[in-house]
């Protein structure tokens, strides 16, 4: 694996925050432990997957995300849904709801997503989008900034591997 596919895994784990709705995730054996541990290795599977860049792994990946995505509630599992319909060539608009979806989570990298995708048509709605990510935590701490996180889904999203 590339060097930038484990960074940019592990940069992706560190912003997928917690996807419990509350209940205590530390509690050895507890269900509620259980469905956070199945839906970090969800995660983690499906970003792996996708990140091998071979279609035949994307049908997983997509029915790994959707299962995740039942109890995300950072925006991550959208993001990385929009990630794969673009590898697809789906229908922009599908990408677009996923990826909005996600940014109203909050989800750092959507956002920055948005931001690039939308400052072709409309640099007033980029704009936005910018000001949206700067608004964050993560971009107030410095890390990710916005032009490393538009690096890191501008390789999530690239043809080439």
């Amino acid at each position: 694996m590339k060097k930038w596919m484990f960074f940019g895994a592990l940069f992706c784990l560190g912003l997928g925050g917690c996807a419990t709705h509350g209940c205590d995730t530390t509690t050895p054996g507890s269900a509620c432990r259980t469905d956070y541990l199945l839906y970090q290795n969800d995660m983690l599977q499906a970003k792996l997957l996708i990140n091998e860049r071979r279609e035949d792994n994307y049908e997983l990946a997509s029915a790994l995300l959707k299962r995740a995505a039942k109890q995300d509630t950072t925006g991550e599992a959208e993001f990385y849904q929009a990630v794969l319909l673009i590898r697809q060539g789906a229908d922009e608009q599908q990408v677009t709801d996923r990826l909005k979806d996600s940014a109203d989570r909050k989800y750092p990298l959507a956002i920055a997503l948005l931001a690039e995708r939308t400052a072709v048509l409309d640099q007033e709605k980029a704009k936005v989008y910018r000001s949206r990510y700067d608004e964050l935590d993560v971009a107030k701490s410095g890390y990710p900034s916005f032009a490393q996180a538009l690096i890191v889904v501008n390789k999530l999203i690239s043809p080439n591997k």
